[in-house]
């Protein structure tokens, strides 16, 4: 969230960042408009609060004098009255003030570069080479149906579309990725291990800024204020909601595991087949809350993190800067990582890695005391994926399958799987 004076005191540089994101203008001619009513509320408030003082003192001065006073203390009611129905007015302004402040999206850091949407994302680097195949290569869903360890048809039965099962040496591939990032993201890059709740509530999902914006990609459990995460980024930044750090234990770096829930609202026809895009799904998370001077450096950690994965698996990928109309609502700065995908002939999102700033903090009201300050400043707060699980496991098999129909596994997860190999059960 944006701090509301600055909204004010920086309207022509907002508008332009919001212009710069294809963002709608009118939350911010909203906040203009309102503010301008708060204000002169408050003057008129003040002005009746000293009209109040006076008006008490002299029906004290006429009850002392044994005068009637019985004018002055009708008058003195009707301005409790006025001040009354004014005080209702301005929370009423205050609550709109506060909900379009929520809607607004973060301010953008000057290496964002401008752009429509993910055609104008900007490639920094690749890695590895895309395999040439001397067979045509299938999808990760023929495969792992032919394997025996996916099975689409039955996890419909349990829940529809866009789930799915694993078993056998599918079930444990997933168990492996799991244990082999956060080993790595733990042992290698000082991430402390996190285990929290599949629910939240709504001042969670406020806090980093999933409300009320994406509230119709969310699912919530009726008659609760909870619903199911939607990233574990919410659990884990939120752990330190209202609260003030010492700036000694900073920067704090958290990894989890965990598995997240989204309805898919806007992406009816998109990757219906398969687990690219799922209601339910797991990842590694990395969140890291730290000094404003040091978030570049932390950007660029959580980005070399899960990069890591990515080589250690020796699969292809490559690193793009995300641009401004297609940058996540509350990133301030983005890098995504995107994976070889050979039946696609594309590369595809694996891991997005974000600066937000202080605008989570200032949602989560997450603060910290630098040295002997007296006021205590918002911290930063920095989030990336190490890695989506089942993007990282289908990228597995596609990237590693072979032409009788079985798929290698990549030399640094053998110790977690027990095995090199998965065959299938009727070998071409």
């Amino acid at each position: 969230m944006l701090d509301l004076r600055w909204i004010v005191e920086n309207e022509g540089e907002l508008k332009e960042v919001l212009r710069k994101r294809r963002h709608p203008l009118s939350p911010v001619d909203t906040i203009i408009k309102y503010n301008k009513e708060r204000r002169a509320l408050i003057q008129e408030q003040e002005s009746l609060q000293s009209q109040r003082k006076s008006l008490a003192k002299e029906v004290g001065q006429k009850k002392k004098n044994k005068e009637n006073a019985d004018e002055l203390m009708a008058e003195a009611k009707e301005v409790n009255q006025k001040l009354e129905g004014m005080t209702e007015e301005l929370t009423k302004i205050k609550d709109i003030l506060y909900d379009h402040q929520l809607r607004i999206p973060n301010v953008l850091d000057l290496s964002v570069p401008e752009g429509d949407g993910e055609e104008d994302n900007v490639e920094i680097s690749k890695h590895g080479s895309p395999k040439s195949f001397n067979f045509e290569p299938k999808g990760h869903v023929d495969i792992g149906e032919r394997l025996g360890i996916m099975d689409f048809e039955r996890s419909a039965r349990l829940a529809g579309a866009r789930f799915s099962a694993l078993t056998g040496a599918g079930a444990k591939l997933n168990r492996a990725l799991k244990n082999f990032m956060l080993d790595i993201h733990t042992q290698f890059h000082g991430f402390k291990e996190f285990n929290g709740p599949v629910l939240v509530n709504s001042k969670s999902l406020i806090g980093t800024s999933q409300l009320p914006k994406f509230a119709k990609d969310l699912f919530k459990i009726e008659g609760y204020d909870y619903y199911l995460s939607s990233t574990s980024e919410v659990q884990v930044t939120n752990f330190h909601r209202d609260e003030i750090l010492k700036d000694s234990e900073l920067p704090l770096r958290y990894t989890c595991h965990s598995v997240c829930f989204r309805s898919e609202a806007g992406s009816h026809g998109r990757d219906t087949r398969g687990m690219i895009r799922q209601h339910q799904f797991e990842k590694v998370e990395l969140v890291i809350l730290c000094q404003p001077e040091v978030s570049e450096q932390m950007h660029e950690l959580i980005r070399k993190s899960a990069e890591e994965i990515l080589n250690r698996l020796e699969l292809p990928y490559r690193v793009v800067r995300i641009c401004s109309g297609d940058i996540g609502f509350g990133g301030a700065k983005q890098y995504d990582l995107e994976v070889w995908i050979p039946s696609q002939n594309q590369y595809r999102e694996i891991s997005s890695c974000s600066n937000f700033f202080d605008y989570q903090a200032r949602r989560a009201n997450i603060r910290y005391r630098p040295g002997d300050a007296d006021k205590p400043h918002f911290v930063h707060t920095l989030n990336g994926s190490g890695l989506a699980i089942g993007r990282t496991l289908l990228a597995i098999l596609e990237n590693y399958q072979e032409e009788d129909g079985s798929v290698l596994i990549p030399k640094a997860l053998q110790k977690y799987t027990g095995f090199d190999r998965i065959k299938p059960e009727n070998p071409v």
